[in-house]
This record gives structure tokens, C-alpha cells and sequence, in this order.
């Protein structure tokens, strides 16, 4: 549900800006401020997982998201959405996270792998089917309709929710860090309010800089203060495992290119190309479709290859495709501009697998929830850092042009630039050690049954 919603509202943004009588570029703080919200309430989840239940926190989740959705549903302006959004993170915040905390404390490691598999591949429903709906629905109906599907998806899930989900929680409760929440929620509130604003002609730019400060005083004094409490929200000791750190790291760079792409794609296809967002969404169901079909290959293409080699080439790899977008025009055949989109969601998929799995490959089992926390926030934080970025620098490009609106020549530089930074990453999973992650690519121990 979370997936199809931010895909689908992805392929309707030019023409809810055209409704409301905005630029297209204003639609990001759309996603921005869904992102945000995810960011801020996600260090909540694990918290609220175990003093209530993983299976009671699930199923509140997604009734917020609903009335998220309905509340997007019956927006008539730009503010009225964005706040909507913003409660939609709400729900969004306890949704994935709790999920995968559950896959984590309940999964050996041997069989992690394909645990992880498992858990993102319904997740890639979304993605394969939010383009070409959300473009049928915003061409042929009316651009509303596209929250109103995440109603049934909730009602859905709160019955398998009810009936599989286990209710799992720790046994110790840990005090909630509500002072910890109180400086980091408004410091990256302040950064990420800076970062997304500038640009837009909202707020004078002296206004955007106090508010990056601001939140960077304000971040500060929240790692001064976690490492003085034993319970702190985020916990940032866990950086001290190398490879958990270099996990986070690459994986913020390479995920800023990445979360910038569906942005980018449905605009240039619709403004650049004068594509319907019908036929948008067709082309960019591609990359959804090469996320699904590398799912299957995961386990025995990192078995082969071992987690280094495939986090370092196939950054190097990824990004280029990241940024082939750039080498579009608009007599090129449909059929390649879909293969490549194809194979940039197959390499990209490839890449998430391998982040999420080896970062957690020296973490100890009762550190998982907090780890799922910490790598939740920084995963949305690249992506609002993403969208923030390419929006900008589609302003810039449309400046350097002479162009007063969005035209096919502004977006090729753009491109090229998100794929410089997706491809920085391969620098830091150079750093691993050669057989990091070797113990979850070990085949599963065999029972005495098996043995004889």
C-alpha cells in the first residue's frame, strides 16, 4: 500500500499542479514532506513494537494511513494535500518498519537472505502496478481516485494483520527517549524544511539558511545528548560496527540518486515528452518489473559473488543507469527506453538486497531493533534529501536555459548529476573486508534428520 501510493502519486504530479494552479516543481514537497514525516515518527516504531505489540502497532499503522488517504483524497489545495501526506507518514512510519523488526527477530541468519527476499517482494507490487495505474486512473478519471485504492488495500490488511501477524514484543521495556524525540524531531524538521524550500520562492532564502543551521545546532546537540543516555531514540553507537556503518553510508549516497528518479521520470516523460501520465506510467512500470525479477537471483547471485564485489561493481553499474535517462529523447524507441529502465530496476534491487542484508551481518540479535530504526530514518532522509536535490537542480537548469517552465532540454543534466552521487557509493563498499557477510551466505545447518 505504501509503495503504490508514492508511485502512483509520482505519475499524477503535473497534473495536480496544473489543477492547483502550481509549478510541478512545488509537487515535491508532495513527497518531501510524506518522507519527512516517515523520518520523524519511524524512531517511535520499534519503541511502540515492543511495549504494545508488533501486530497492535501494525494494524493502528495502517488505519492512520487510511485516514491519510481519504483526508488526500478530499484536498482542494497544495496545503491541505501536503498536511494530509504528512499524516500519512504517520501511519507509513509504523508500517515497513515494524515488519521488518518482526522478519529480524524471527529469522536465523543463514536463512536472512532469503527472509529479505521475501519481505521487499510484495513491496515491488507497488512499484510494478502504481505507474500504469495511477496514469489510467489520472487520465482516463480524475487524479483523487488514486488515494481512494488504498482503502480496500487497508481494510485487507487489517484482517491478515488480525489473523497472521504475530503480536511479538520485548519482554524489557526500555524507557522512551522523549527528550531525544523533542530535539531531533524539530532538527530534522528545521534541516530538511530548509533543504526542500529553497528553490520555491516561498520564504525569503535567509529564512531557508536559519532553518539549515537551526537544524543542524539542533542534530548536534542530539548525538551530544544519545551518547550520554543509555536509551537514546536513535541509537548512533551501533556505527561502531564497521560494516553496518559502511552499509549506511553507501547506502544514504547511493539511495538520494535513486529516491530522485520517479520524481524526474514522470515529469520529463509528461512535460519533456508530452506523454500522457497513462503512457508514463506504462514506461516506468519497467523498473518496478526489473525489481521484481531480480528478487529470484539475489540469493544465488551474492552466493556466487559474495556481498563486496556486488555492493562495488554493481554501485558502479546501477548509477550509470541511474543516469542513462539523460541519453532519452523523444524520437527514441519506446522499446529501449523500457529495457534500460528495465534493467536499471533489476541492478538497483540487486543493490537494496545486498545494503540491507550485509549491514546487519555483525549486528547482535538484540541490537536488530534499534538498527531497524536507525537505517528506517536515514533510508527516507536520502530520499527527501533526493527529491530536494533534483528539484533544485531542475531550477538551476531551467535558468541556465533561459526556460520559464519544465522543457525536455533541463532534465539530461540532472540526471547525470544524481547518478554522480548514486555512483560515490561504490567508494565506501570498497571499504568492506572481502568476506563480510560470509556467515548469512552459508548454507543452513543440516538437522540430525537430514544428516543420516
Amino acid at each position: 500500500m505504501e509503495n503504490l501510493d508514492s508511485t502512483v502519486l509520482s505519475t499524477a504530479l503535473p497534473t495536480i499542479a496544473r489543477d492547483f494552479g502550481t509549478s510541478p516543481i512545488y509537487l515535491k514537497l508532495t513527497l518531501t514532506s510524506y518522507l519527512l514525516s516517515l523520518a520523524i515518527f519511524i524512531p517511535t516504531s520499534g519503541w511502540m513494537a515492543d511495549r504494545f505489540g508488533a501486530r497492535t502497532v501494525f494494524r493502528a499503522a495502517i488505519v492512520v494511513f487510511g485516514l491519510g488517504s481519504i483526508a488526500c483524497g478530499l484536498s482542494s489545495n497544495l496545503t491541505e494535500l501536503v498536511a494530509s501526506r504528512i499524516v500519512q507518514g504517520m501511519g507509513g512510519a509504523m508500517m515497513t518498519p515494524v515488519g521488518r523488526l518482526i522478519i529480524l527477530k524471527t529469522t536465523p541468519k543463514h536463512d536472512l537472505v532469503n527472509a529479505m527476499m521475501w519481505l521487499t517482494l510484495p513491496a515491488l507490487l507497488g512499484p510494478l502496478s502504481g505507474p500504469p495505474l495511477g496514469g489510467f486512473i489520472t487520465t482516463y478519471f480524475h487524479w483523487r481516485l488514486i488515494f481512494w485504492i488504498n482503502i480496500p488495500i487497508a481494510v485487507l490488511g487489517i484482517v491478515l494483520a488480525s489473523l497472521y501477524v504475530p503480536n511479538v514484543r520485548e519482554d524489557e521495556r526500555r524507557p522512551f527517549d522523549l527528550v531525544g524525540f523533542l530535539i531531533l524531531a524539530p532538527g530534522l524538521v528545521a534541516l530538511m524544511g530548509g533543504a526542500t524550500l529553497s528553490g520555491l520562492d516561498l520564504v525569503p532564502a535567509s529564512v531557508n539558511i536559519g532553518l539549515a543551521v537551526a537544524g543542524l545546532g539542533l542534530i548536534g546537540l542530539y548525538v551530544y545528548h544519545a551518547g550520554r543516555v543509555a536509551n537514546p531514540l536513535i541509537e548512533l553507537r551501533l556505527l561502531r560496527f564497521p560494516t553496518f556503518r559502511a552499509a549506511i553510508g553507501g547506502g544514504f549516497l547511493f539511495r538520494i540518486g535513486v529516491g530522485a528518479t520517479p520524481f524526474l521520470l514522470a515529469l520529463y516523460f509528461q512535460l519533456g515528452f508530452d506523454f500522457s501520465p497513462f503512457q508514463s506510467g506504462l514506461l516506468t512500470l519497467a523498473t518496478g518489473a526489473g525489481a521484481m525479477a531480480m528478487k529470484a537471483l539475489a540469493g544465488p547471485i551474492l552466493r556466487r559473488l559474495g556481498f563486496r564485489r556486488v555492493l562495488t561493481w554493481n554501485a558502479l553499474l546501477s548509477s550509470c543507469l541511474v543516469a542513462a535517462p539523460a541519453l532519452f529523447h523523444a524520437g527514441m524507441p519506446v522499446l529501449l527506453i523500457s529495457l534500460t529502465l528495465l534493467a536499471a530496476g533489476f541492478t538497483r534491487s540487486l543493490q537494496f538486497t545486498s545494503i540491507n542484508t550485509a549491514g546487519v551481518s555483525d549486528i547482535p540479535p538484540e541490537l536488530m531493533g534499534r538498527v531497524t530504526s536507525m537505517t528506517s530514518v536515514l533510508q527516507e532522509l536520502a530520499g527527501s534529501v533526493g527529491v530536494s536535490i533534483a528539484a533544485l537542480a531542475l531550477e538551476t537548469s531551467m535558468h541556465l536555459h533561459g526556460a520559464s517552465h519544465l522543457t525536455a532540454p533541463v532534465f539530461p543534466p540532472v540526471f547525470l548529476m544524481i547518478g554522480m552521487i548514486a555512483v560515490t557509493s561504490g567508494l565506501i563498499f570498497l571499504t568492506l573486508p572481502r568476506n563480510v557477510g560470509s556467515e548469512l551466505l552459508a548454507p543452513a545447518p543440516r538437522t540430525p534428520a537430514a544428516a543420516e
